[in-house]
């Protein structure tokens, strides 16, 4: 899965240029003002003292924007970057980066919702596939998918380990007919079948099969019948 997006965008190329708004005693942008640089970008916003700061809004001239909160002239807070090459980030920012929850839509219509560090995909988040309508849901590390995770097709689901961004290790496939295939993954020269057909392209990983069992009860359903069995033994009584 390519990373699709960028935040090379120089909001402070050439900070000349024509304003209308407000200033301080010291003669500095202060309040609200319209900015227009020379090289065409447009920011409208709060200023304080001479930094872009609070709600603003800054159109860059490829077409970009961003639309939210600014704390000393980086983006922080909550705000929205359109790209332009279609794709939005709608979430969390600290000092001019990704960071804290957000949603990221891609030109293709893929999404991303989950966690962010400094522009990567990174923590508890979820990734849908349009074209296929899988997800995959689990821990990120440094925009790959690692550690504990869950792919999710339309009619079955495999929950298992990942490893810089494919699975490895332990894991099972879930059917809805009722059944689980429990096995391994494991990393191998040749091409083999039932090899992953997810998100690895070094066609080296090998789908090992085990055993098959029935459905392994959840923790939400023991809870649920613990629960039962407790209210059923109060009503005995």
């Amino acid at each position: 899965m390519s990373f699709i997006g960028s935040d090379d965008f120089d909001e402070d190329n050439n900070k000349l240029g024509e304003y209308e708004g407000g200033r301080n005693e010291a003669g500095e942008r202060h309040g609200e003002g319209k900015a227009t640089l020379p090289n065409g970008d447009i920011y409208q916003g709060g200023y304080e003292n001479g930094k872009r700061h609070g709600q603003g809004t800054y159109q860059f001239k490829n077409g970009a924007r961003y639309v939210g909160d600014y704390f000393q002239n980086m983006k922080h807070g909550q705000g929205t970057f359109y790209y332009p090459d279609g794709s939005i980030y709608e979430g969390s920012w600290e000092d001019d980066q990704r960071q804290g929850h957000g949603v990221y839509t891609y030109p293709n219509g893929d999404s991303y919702d989950g966690e962010w560090l400094r522009h990567l995909r990174h923590g508890q988040g979820t990734y849908h596939y349009r074209q296929t309508g899988a997800k995959y849901k689990g821990m990120w590390l440094n925009g790959n998918m690692e550690s504990a995770g869950e792919y999710i097709y339309a009619s079955h689901r495999f929950q298992g380990n990942f490893v810089n961004g494919t699975p490895l290790g332990p894991g099972k496939y879930v059917f809805d007919i009722g059944c689980e295939q429990h096995g391994e993954y494991r990393q191998e020269q040749d091409h083999a079948e039932g090899e992953w057909d997810g998100l690895s392209s070094n066609g080296s990983l090998r789908w090992i099969p085990k055993c098959i069992t029935g459905l392994t009860p959840t923790k939400e359903a023991s809870a649920g019948e613990n629960k039962s069995t407790s209210a059923d033994d109060k009503a005995g009584d």
